[in-house]
């Protein structure tokens, strides 16, 4: 990595470097007291932070929270293949390592966020295959999960899918989506929301995806004042953030076994949808 900075960005080539992440996706570093740097480990985690370079620092500006938009990007050369970034530091930790009770300024901070979000994207904007599309394009993947699921869990998750499935489908135009919002792509710094991050999944569609939000980080007492910042969540959009945050949560479930983390999310999540 240094030697990146010191062909692309020398101003930043001296500052100190400590690894921070080396995931599946993307080595993350800590880079001096103002930055980050996220290099992509393969190709499908390039697509994704190239998305974030193209379309965060035009979202940034309206936003209420600050969101990782690269202050430098750097291209590829022939010792490293693919685009990366320097993002901004953001200091706090993520809402998943949280007590939820803690977070009393989050319903309205997160709501307020998602409301200026939400607003049409444009044509060119990144799609989805899993996110932002009809509840009926996960009905396979719940169905399956279901299947690992005890008798009577099972039949209180079935009603609520069944309720979320049979509402109104989301009628206006795709709007821009976070499109992988839970608990641990939220920061928070003293009690309060510092920052939104990874927004690699973002693309357009029904709004109901990243509302699932409601359940998967927040308790029932926190729901009310989540809908209310969020403004503009009908009865039928309600439901199907409902049934969205269940297929999540059966997602991070089944597919978290080498991840207690996001385990922990999926358990919690599904609990608050059955209650």
């Amino acid at each position: 990595m240094r030697g990146l900075l010191d062909e692309q960005h020398p101003d930043l080539a001296d500052l100190p470097i400590e690894v921070l992440a080396n995931g599946w996706d993307n080595l993350v570093c800590r880079l001096g007291e103002e930055f980050l740097v996220r290099l992509p480990r393969r190709a499908v985690a390039a697509e994704l932070v190239a998305h974030e370079q193209r379309w965060l620092p035009e979202l940034a500006g309206r936003l209420p929270l600050p969101v990782p938009a690269p202050v430098r990007v750097g291209q590829p050369t022939a010792q490293y293949p693919w685009s990366w970034s320097v993002v901004p530091f953001f200091p706090g930790r993520t809402a998943a390592g949280r007590d939820r009770g803690d977070l009393r300024s989050a319903p309205a901070a997160l709501g307020g966020f998602l409301d200026a979000l939400h607003v049409p994207a444009p044509a060119e904007a990144p799609v989805n295959a899993f996110r932002g599309i009809p509840l009926a394009g996960r009905a396979e993947g719940v169905m399956k999960a279901l299947a690992h699921v005890g008798p009577a869990d099972r039949a209180a998750a079935l009603r609520v899918w069944e309720s979320a499935a049979a509402a109104t489908a989301w009628h206006g135009p795709p709007l821009w989506l976070h499109g992988d919002l839970h608990p641990a792509n939220i920061l928070v710094d003293h009690g309060r929301i510092s920052a939104v991050i990874d927004f690699g999944d973002m693309t357009s569609g029904d709004p109901a995806t990243d509302l699932s939000l409601a359940w998967t980080l927040f308790p029932a007492d926190h729901r009310a004042a989540f809908r209310q910042a969020y403004g503009r969540a009908d009865d039928a959009t309600w439901q199907r953030a409902r049934g969205w945050a269940l297929a999540l949560s059966l997602v991070f479930l089944t597919h978290s076994a080498d991840n207690p983390l996001m385990h922990r999310i999926g358990e919690r999540a599904f609990r608050e949808v059955l209650e």
